[in-house]
């Protein structure tokens, strides 16, 4: 007889939009996934990857267990032998070479799972190495640097209060194909059409003709890597047209006037060419700004993974705060999360140590991974021997990632916490598979730390995991008792939350947080309360902190020096502009997040998205038409893959998305291998960072193309 069939009310762990679902299981079996309509954030709003939740669960090329490499293939482990045998291993190799000699990359996936949140930091600090390394310095670094400096704390980001702003300016920010980034917006189609309805407008500044520039009331195009230019031109205008007014600001602030003399010989007329937008044009968005009652800017990762990223997104917040619209009711506000993350994290660091052979500088405690691979393949004392990698695959991920794929099998040891046989996994000894998303419960503490609105969830697992399967946060905490260190009290904390698990810890934040019943101004939420509200509990809007959400200062340094001492770089850039040849930028799409949706194959389906978008006129300089095969040549790889001619691309820019490259050999991903594409990082180069906070510039790097295959041949890809 049929078991019948239940609903559940998860949330989607897949991307920053916190999506709730709707889900009808019967059995062992999910038969329908529809958006929560009672979810106070998202609204009844879902995108495909949502869908693909029982995909991924029920994906025949997941591993259900741990395995190891011998030398007759991959053989399964149990779980007791496979943590005895890791910890052995990189016991060793640091007592043979010391504690630096393992190194730690982690994935972004590991934002989206409370288990691995919650359990995954003391396992890194139980290694005891400087080594660290994760997706951050590939994408929002520059984010959390500014926050440090400005407001004292790296995750004091404040984001723009979308629903009620009345002039929305966005750089290098793609919500509708991103759900939101460092802005966790579900449903911002609907949100930003509500903007333009209220008689709102937003504008949007892009090298590319994104999703959301074609609903944006003004579309920009800007060359690839100058938006601290165009930024910088824009506040010399403020200054120079005495548009400066701060409000209520002026009592939190310091340092307006280093600013202005900072920005003096950066008018309009000296940045326009390099931006590639006429001076007019800049002057107006900066009246424009200054003008509107209620504006935000925000600049997202086309501005953060490129030359000036950290320049770039001070300058955003610079921009916010001398219009007055910093802590402003449809400016940018911080959130006011049921678990605020401030009080239980790290606030920040910058530059205690430095990577090995190029001496890149730490920041939060990790160093730059555009430096992985030069450290574990140059000879020398301090190299890097033995590798952890959880929830990423930064062979695809992270800049040139054939010279990583090349380092992988020199390392003496190699672990991984991650359910695929991935282009990075593959080169692993062991491998240490979590449940399905599925199965396991959820909360999110970072996004609804970045929302538009402030909400909490809960999502209980759909599915109980069974016997033989191991959480992400059980695994992390076997390890961690075997690697531990420290003193007797340490070793007691450690058991006493291994004992407590996931849920109990999150009960203590929440009650223990602004809304919850511990706290004198709460109001009773508690992890019971959230496992009666299926659907979730709004918070409310966004609202004004100043000087509460300063994190151990009461005023705001506007001027850093370490910010301005990286201004005559971008000077030296602006005055020595020239012509230059193409450069490639990434992009995103709906149906992906970044390489891990690829082995589903409701989400490839349908025509390739793996092109080359190149501009007629470029197309026709070197001899292509659309869907011939280009050969694109950077200054440290090359691929072959199919060209989509667009006017979607300014001229001399080329756009590759992200996450593709699923070629290589060793995987054991059926779908993703038979839609392989190629991976815009084996074009993108580690010796290209910014200066200022060492993330990974993968956007305007310089390449070549030419045609490999005659008109009409076909479309094909490299592996």
């Amino acid at each position: 007889m049929p078991e019948p069939s239940r609903r559940v009310f998860p949330t989607c762990p897949l991307c920053e939009a916190m999506c709730g679902l709707d889900v009808t299981v019967e059995g062992a079996r999910v038969t329908s996934i529809r958006g929560d309509a009672a979810d106070p954030l998202s609204r009844g709003h879902v995108c495909p990857k949502a869908v693909a939740l029982q995909d991924l669960h029920t994906d025949p090329d997941r591993l259900r267990g741990p395995i190891r490499r011998t030398d007759s293939g991959w053989e399964p482990l149990g779980w007791t032998e496979a943590f005895d045998l890791v910890a052995e291993r990189l016991r060793a190799v640091q007592q043979a070479h010391g504690r630096d000699a393992v190194a730690v990359y982690q994935g972004n996936p590991t934002i989206h799972n409370l288990g691995a949140m919650l359990f995954a930091p003391d396992f890194v600090r139980s290694l005891r190495t400087r080594n660290r390394f994760s997706a951050t310095s590939a994408d929002q670094l520059p984010h959390q640097f500014v926050a440090w400096l400005l407001y004292g704390h790296q995750l004091a980001m404040p984001i723009p209060d979308l629903d009620h702003t009345d002039l929305l300016l966005l750089l290098g920010s793609n919500p509708l194909a991103s759900n939101g980034s460092i802005m966790t917006v579900p449903d911002v189609r609907n949100r930003l059409k509500a903007l333009q309805a209220r008689g709102g407008r937003f504008v949007v500044v892009d090298p590319r003709r994104t999703e959301t520039a074609e609903l944006a009331d003004t579309h920009l195009f800007v060359r690839p890597g100058s938006d601290a230019a165009l930024l910088a031109g824009m506040v010399h205008t403020l200054f120079e047209e005495d548009l400066v007014s701060l409000g209520r600001l002026e009592a939190f602030v310091d340092g307006v006037d280093r600013v202005r003399d900072a920005v003096a010989d950066l008018a309009p007329e000296a940045v326009a060419g390099f931006v590639g937008l006429d001076a007019d044009h800049i002057r107006s968005l900066a009246r424009e700004l200054a003008g509107a009652p209620r504006a935000a800017v925000h600049g997202r990762l086309g501005v953060c993974t490129q030359a000036f990223g950290g320049l770039a997104q001070w300058l955003v917040h610079v921009l916010n705060i001398l219009t007055g619209n910093l802590d402003r009711v449809g400016g940018v506000l911080w959130t006011s999360p049921a678990v605020d993350l401030l009080a239980r994290s790290g606030a920040g660091s910058f530059d205690r140590w430095r990577s090995r052979v190029r001496g890149l500088p730490e920041f939060g405690g990790e160093l730059p991974v555009s430096a992985l691979a030069e450290d574990i393949l140059t000879p020398g004392e301090g190299r890097i021997r033995a590798l952890v990698t959880s929830a990423g695959n930064p062979v695809l991920s992270t800049p040139n990632g054939t010279r990583l794929e090349q380092a992988l099998p020199d390392l003496d040891f190699m672990v991984s916490i991650d359910p695929f046989l991935n282009e990075t996994t593959c080169h692993a000894d062991v491998i240490l598979p979590p449940v399905s998303p599925l199965e396991r419960d959820h909360y999110d503490l970072v996004f609804h730390a970045l929302a538009v609105r402030n909400t909490a969830r809960f999502s209980p697992a759909v599915f109980e995991r069974a016997e033989s399967h191991r959480h992400d946060w059980e695994i992390f905490a076997e390890l961690t008792r075997r690697m531990q260190h420290g003193s007797l009290r340490d070793r007691l904390t450690r058991r006493a939350l291994r004992t407590l698990g996931p849920r109990r810890q999150l009960d203590y934040a929440l009650r223990t947080g602004p809304y919850g019943t511990l706290s004198p101004l709460g109001d009773g939420l508690s992890l019971r309360k959230l496992e009666e509200s299926p659907h979730g509990i709004d918070l409310g809007p966004l609202r004004p902190q100043l000087p509460d959400r300063l994190w151990k200062r009461d005023r705001i340094p506007l001027a850093p020096d370490l910010v301005l001492a990286d201004l005559p770089r971008l000077r030296e850039s602006v005055h020595g502009a020239r012509s230059q040849g193409l450069v490639l930028i990434g992009r995103r799409h709906l149906r992906s997040n970044n390489s891990w949706m690829h082995n589903s194959e409701r989400l490839v389906r349908g025509r390739d998205r793996c092109t080359l978008l190149v501009h007629p006129e470029d197309a026709a300089r070197a001899g292509l038409s659309d869907g011939q095969v280009a050969h694109v040549q950077s200054a440290v790889g090359a691929v072959e893959v199919p060209v989509e001619v667009s006017d979607t691309v300014m001229p001399g820019v080329v756009s590759l998305p992200h996450g593709w490259g699923h070629g290589r050999r060793g995987t054991q991903q059926s779908v993703a291998s038979a839609h392989p594409g190629v991976s815009v990082n084996d074009l993108t180069d580690p010796a290209a960072v910014d200066a200022l906070t060492g993330n990974a510039v993968l956007n305007g790097v310089p390449v070549e193309i030419s045609p490999v295959s005659p008109p009409g041949a076909g479309a094909h890809t490299s592996p």
